[in-house]
């Protein structure tokens, strides 16, 4: 008897990610999140000293943002494909899970709504960039690439880094 498959797997791999994280967060790192941590008040206080110079801003996220999409699609490609697939949409929850907790336990709400301003418009390019990426790696053989899938993810994380340099 063939189960029938899931329309939720990537949600709920991505929420057993972030699931993770809000319990490291809670249970392990709590006393350092609330003595120090990106939400202190000094290394706050520090964006607004610093200046920004726009083209080592625009490598500089070019090289994190572009290079994880390379190596998830080199992984893929070397036979990894659900692994990393699974791998990257738990981590992705962890580390989602740990900000989310960071951001309440120093600043409450306001450190939700920080969090989300910090993201917003260029992590929805980015997640559309990766859906598709992960659908993939997720689906093979069922699904094939194409020119089209490799124009789509490519668009999508230059518009991302462009909105992430400009905002």
């Amino acid at each position: 008897m063939r189960m029938p498959q899931k329309q939720y797997r990537f949600a709920v791999w991505y929420m057993l990610g972030f699931l993770l994280g809000i319990l490291y967060a809670n249970v392990i790192a709590r006393n350092y999140i609330t003595v120090t941590g990106i939400f202190h008040e000094y290394f706050l206080s520090q964006y607004t000293q610093i200046e920004i110079v726009t083209e080592e801003y625009l490598w500089y996220l070019l090289k994190w943002r572009a290079l994880p999409v390379v190596l998830l699609a080199f992984a893929g490609n070397a036979g990894l494909r659900k692994i990393s697939a699974v791998a990257c949409l738990i981590w992705t929850g962890f580390s989602v899970g740990i900000l989310a907790v960071s951001a309440v336990l120093r600043m409450g709400a306001k450190g939700m709504l920080l969090c989300l301003a910090g993201v917003f418009p260029q992590y929805l390019f980015y997640a559309l960039a990766y859906a598709v990426l992960l659908y993939y790696l997720y689906q093979y053989p069922n699904v094939h690439w194409n020119g089209k899938k490799t124009a789509f993810v490519a668009v999508m994380m230059t518009a991302g880094i462009l909105l992430e340099v400009y905002v």
